[in-house]
């Protein structure tokens, strides 16, 4: 039976990366470390689902509030490992995402995702999530 916990050690972190790399493919094992407990200083949390042998799925995020969303949990990152895809772990994850947030008094939950994959947005539109917006970047 699968299980979801937050990540609070560095080896747990080092049991992400192989799922996190599968998204954030510029990050090296120990730099992933290093920035994930940086920003856990700062409110974020890394959960991930696990069956008896490996990490399946990771979602780091953080409650935060603004004037626009009032209390809400922003997902940083939502992934599955492409080898576990279509077993059901991406919906437990973004599921106990969901609960954790109504646990936590937030209003909405909250993804931005990149306009390529297209896959992951048809699982959020399954999911219940809506296209609300745009995101705009300005890099400096």
């Amino acid at each position: 039976m699968p299980s979801i916990r937050i990540a609070t050690t560095d080896d747990q972190l080092r049991a992400c990366y192989p799922v996190m790399v599968q998204l954030r493919t510029h990050l090296e094992s120990q730099a992933f470390v290093i920035q994930a407990q940086r920003q856990m200083q700062c409110g974020y949390q890394l959960a991930y689902l696990s069956n008896s042998e490996c990490v399946c799925s990771v979602a780091g995020f953080r409650i935060s509030e603004s004037l626009s969303w009032g209390r809400f949990l922003y997902v940083d990152d939502l992934i599955t490992d492409a080898q576990m895809r279509s077993q059901n772990y991406g919906h437990q994850l973004l599921d106990w995402l969901v609960q954790y947030a109504r646990q936590q008094d937030c209003a909405q939950l909250h993804l931005d995702s990149g306009l390529q994959r297209l896959d992951a947005h048809r699982f959020y539109q399954r999911e219940g999530l809506q296209i609300s917006s745009y995101h705009f970047v300005l890099k400096l």
